[in-house]
């Protein structure tokens, strides 16, 4: 063969060949997997582990076709719960899923997202905070001062699930109630007989007398305790709605990523917030009804004027929270912005 013919034919292969390979390694590299490990303070055999922990990790990496997958991990399997925050500040774990109980000592705003008494009636009104009068994004920024991405997990009501009937504001005083922090300290302050009791003995104090009442979460959250096996009332409307949760981020884990798998990150977490407050908001009235059922639990609800009382008294304890810092004043300010303008509070 005459050599030009043979180099001809040979840079045509070579040529034919690359075209075939070097999109191949370009798909490749796009599709490298990247592994997050993520710590959760919750307990692996709990609801929310699967409901808010497993499902956001599955729809990642469902989102990403698989290129980034987060490994997670249940309460104290990789670091103490309390440690999460610090954990994904310094950099130990790129995620993580948190009390904002945990980290309020950094972040005094943390406070105000754990939930205040007696702040909204509703749910809706919590996710209007949130998302519309800027709340979540002003948690962000105080997050954001340690390298860390802030996202609110989900929303949802405290109720209250009682062994006896509340009808008027007479009715709290004296009540035997398990409660914690800001919370306690209200519902004391009202005249019931508030103390903290650790969650795996709350049961054995409500069926042995010692208590009259608890609060865990939701409805859905006493049921799963087992508290209206005792108590035969739950109180409306609830005592308080906020989040418990959020997500964590490690900024420079984040900024790592590739583009578009920072922007589907960041999608998905805020889709996930909406679907996980709905989906909580469905299992809670599932469950009202369920216990209403199975237990004979009766509903009793606060008339307007009690209700308005309560949260008038609400408002001292509003006001010692805004003192911690300039942005929870201005988050508390919010709240009663938001109660006046429905005629709730002067």
């Amino acid at each position: 063969m005459n050599k030009k013919l043979y180099l001809a034919c040979f840079v045509s292969v070579v040529w034919m060949l690359s075209i075939l390979i070097i999109p191949n390694q370009v798909s490749l590299a796009a599709e490298k997997v990247i592994t997050w490990k993520c710590q959760t303070h919750l307990p692996a055999a709990s609801d929310g582990y699967a409901r808010s922990g497993q499902a956001l990790a599955d729809k990642i990496k469902e989102q990403t076709n698989g290129r980034l997958v987060i490994e997670l991990y249940p309460a104290g399997a990789l670091i103490p719960s309390v440690e999460i925050f610090n954990s994904v500040n310094r950099g130990m774990i790129p995620m993580g899923l948190s009390s904002v109980g945990y980290f309020q000592d950094k972040v005094p705003l943390a406070a105000v997202a754990s939930g205040l008494p007696m702040n909204f009636r509703e749910v809706w009104e919590a996710v209007y905070f949130h998302y519309s009068m800027g709340f979540e994004e002003m948690m962000r920024k105080a997050v954001a001062k340690y390298n860390v991405m802030y996202f609110t997990d989900s929303i949802f009501p405290t109720d209250l699930a009682i062994k006896k009937p509340i009808n008027s504001l007479e009715d709290f005083k004296g009540l035997k109630l398990r409660s914690s922090g800001i919370m306690q300290k209200y519902l004391t302050s009202i005249g019931a007989a508030a103390s903290y009791i650790p969650g795996g003995e709350v049961y054995a104090a409500l069926a042995s007398g010692v208590s009259d009442g608890a609060h865990w979460g939701d409805v859905l959250g006493s049921e799963d305790m087992g508290f209206f096996e005792v108590c035969k009332y739950l109180l409306r409307p609830s005592i308080s709605v906020a989040t418990t949760q959020g997500w964590l981020v490690n900024e420079k884990a984040f900024k790592a990523l590739p583009e578009d798998i920072q922007k589907i990150l960041q999608e998905t977490i805020n889709m996930h917030c909406w679907m996980r407050t709905n989906q909580r908001l469905f299992l809670a009235t599932e469950s009202a009804y369920r216990i209403q059922k199975k237990y004979n639990v009766k509903t009793v609800t606060l008339s307007d004027s009690d209700y308005a009382a309560l949260q008038e008294g609400a408002v001292n304890f509003w006001d010692s929270v805004a003192k911690n810092s300039p942005e929870c004043e201005k988050a508390v300010d919010l709240i009663k912005d938001f109660n006046r303008s429905l005629g709730r509070i002067k």
